[in-house]
């Protein structure tokens, strides 16, 4: 068994995989190290279905980043031969003065997005699955859509693999030490050595770096399938855009189509919503109860008013967030050879492909094309 690599990478979720795949096409030797085997439900990278928009309303620094993950979707679904991405078109829906809409707003004209502006009776007209007030306008962008998170994590695992990649599932990693010349990661099978470590260990980020004291805070999230009254028809992704909606008491709410048909139901959930929702992944209630659903039908009610049949399903997952909500790429402020891989608060998915290019860009030439200089951890004061 071979004990020494070029890189190791710990944790085989979104991120990781990506990580794996763009290493090892770059003909890094590379170990990849996951204590369950993936894609799995107990973690982040889960969920049937998730958003990828370009119109950023977190912020305009995100857009480049975003025009290069879908180039980097589409060679993924070519080299994979797995369907991934799918375009829905999608809204942004709130008041003009909304972080949502104004800040989908502010990114589509910085970069030139293509996007158009609907009032209330636009959306009724276009979109009657939709019950928007009168103060209520959109952002409408054609290039939004999901992402199938299991099939893409897959497809990286997979292609890694054929481009030399050791995956070890079902081996958890119980210590790590950095020097100045390498790194040594001890699992409960051995030790492996190699000359650099990425840890890309999403809600496990704060024990894998406790001696860091990192401000991050593990959220447990509910996501609900629901059955429409009257139908799925009007709820396919051929009719059904992506959703966001930031409503007046501070929620946002959002949803995608039914990308699995009836059988699926359609998505929604409760964006940083829910109870009790502080967690570590040793603590997470896994069981959704039914108050837990009502408060998402109670949520959309009003808005989505259709949405109103049974719970075909619901499940679990985590946030691992920063004060900021931006990601964590970069150095570990004590380990040089070791990288810090941690797109978190809940909206890193749609970004793994590029994030495994930039983990490349790092890692083999010490360095990115890619603008990352917001997402450094130093700015915690580590």
């Amino acid at each position: 068994m071979n004990r020494v690599f070029d890189t190791i990478v710990l944790g085989l979720g979104g991120m990781g995989s990506a990580a794996c795949f763009h290493l090892a096409a770059r003909g890094r030797r590379v170990l990849g190290l996951d204590q369950f085997r993936p894609p799995h439900e107990n973690g982040s990278s889960h969920g049937r279905s998730r958003v990828i928009r370009q119109a950023y309303y977190e912020d305009p620094a995100y857009v480049p980043l975003l025009l290069r993950a879908y180039q980097l979707w589409r060679e993924l679904e070519h080299a994979s031969g797995a369907q991934l991405l799918t375009l829905t078109g999608g809204l942004m829906l709130g008041t003009r003065e909304s972080g949502v809409v104004a800040g989908s707003l502010r990114s589509a004209r910085e970069h030139g997005l293509p996007h158009e502006l609907l009032e209330a009776r636009d959306i009724r007209r276009r979109f009657p699955q939709f019950a928007p007030d009168a103060d209520t306008i959109a952002l409408f962008e054609k290039n939004a859509g999901t992402v199938r998170p299991e099939d893409a994590v897959s497809a990286h695992l997979d292609l890694a693999a054929r481009n030399g990649s050791e995956l070890r599932f079902e081996e958890a990693v119980t210590a790590w030490k950095g020097s100045g010349a390498g790194v040594r990661v001890t699992t409960g099978r051995g030790e492996f050595e190699a000359g650099q470590l990425v840890i890309a260990a999403g809600p496990w980020l704060p024990s894998v770096l406790a001696d860091l004291n990192l401000p991050l805070r593990v959220e447990r999230q509910v996501q609900c399938w629901l059955e429409p009254a009257g139908g799925i028809a009007d709820f396919l992704p051929d009719k059904f855009p992506i959703w966001i909606w930031e409503t007046r008491d501070g929620a946002h709410p959002y949803g995608l189509p039914a990308l699995d048909g009836a059988k699926g139901g359609v998505k929604i959930a409760l964006h940083h919503g829910g109870k009790n929702s502080v967690c570590t992944p040793g603590t997470i209630d896994r069981a959704v109860s039914e108050e837990e659903i009502e408060i998402v039908r109670h949520c959309i009610a009003g808005h989505v008013p259709k949405l109103a049949g049974r719970c075909v399903c619901a499940a679990t997952c985590m946030y691992t967030n920063t004060p900021d909500e931006h990601f964590l790429i970069g150095r570990h402020p004590r380990h040089p050879t070791v990288l810090i891989v941690s797109p978190c608060s809940g909206h890193g998915f749609k970004f793994c492909p590029v994030v495994g290019e930039i983990v490349a860009d790092l890692v083999a030439d010490g360095g990115t094309r890619h603008p990352i200089e917001l997402f450094r951890p130093d700015r915690f004061r580590l």
